[in-house]
């Protein structure tokens, strides 16, 4: 596989946070994520990153327990910007050059998004962290990734989780479960494999971009993933 030009980093809220920890932020796990990504730069990699809330807010959860569905959307999403300015000031901390964009204007704490603007810093080189979401409820941060990766004409998006890939099966529930090299979006779609939520793949498979969804926790992932190294599985229109 080729090294990857232009790609979305799509970063779960969890992925920030120390496993059983009550802090919302490792200061060191984010550290870790800005050293990774300021290697794959400099190799020339144009990267936008989308990060989730859910280590500090998950609106569905919150409208499952009564509260106005909207509302609970729209205090997650400015639990992304949260998240978003802590990997910028990480970021910055190693002399690479971010700018936090927001779907929901903050003008104190980042630039509003801009398409055309975000599209020219990526060429600039600067790391394009994408906060707020969609600006809009009832979308995932998942849906946010995929809508950027098409604004942005990235290549590829990189899914980082808590696995080491897709399976057949819950590895968690199902411990002979098999993990794919190489999946369709067609089986996915058939074997209800859940790598995004419906929307989101949906826009990655009707404008055919791979989906690369692979481990954050191994130390260089993100850089191996973002260098074109096998590691994961790949989603893509034809396995």
């Amino acid at each position: 596989m080729r090294s990857i030009k232009r790609a979305i980093l799509k970063l779960s809220g969890e992925a920030l946070r120390e496993p059983g920890s009550t802090d919302n932020i490792s200061p060191e796990i984010v550290n870790r994520i800005a050293g990774e990504i300021k290697a794959a730069v400099e190799t020339g990699v144009e990267l936008g990153v989308v990060v989730g809330g859910g280590n500090f807010w998950r609106g569905a959860s919150a409208s499952a327990r009564g509260m106005d569905r909207s509302t609970a959307d729209y205090m997650g999403m400015l639990a992304t910007v949260m998240n978003a300015l802590a990997l910028q000031a990480a970021l910055e901390a190693v002399d690479v050059k971010c700018v936090v964009q927001s779907a929901i204007e903050m003008k104190n704490v980042a630039e509003p998004f801009i398409r055309r603007k975000a599209d020219r810093q990526l060429s600039e080189g600067r790391v394009v962290i994408f906060a707020a979401g969609t600006g809009s409820p009832f979308f995932s941060t998942d849906t946010t990734a995929a809508l950027r990766a098409n604004e942005m004409g990235a290549k590829t998006i990189l899914k980082a989780t808590m696995v080491d890939g897709v399976y057949d099966a819950d590895p968690k529930l199902v411990p002979d479960a098999v993990r794919y090299d190489t999946v369709s979006f067609h089986t996915c779609i058939t074997k209800q494999l859940k790598v995004m939520d419906a929307t989101a793949f949906s826009l990655c498979m009707d404008n055919n971009i791979p989906i690369i969804v692979f481990d954050l926790a191994p130390a260089g992932n993100i850089q191996r993933a973002l260098c074109g190294e096998r590691i994961g599985t790949i989603v893509r229109k034809e396995a």
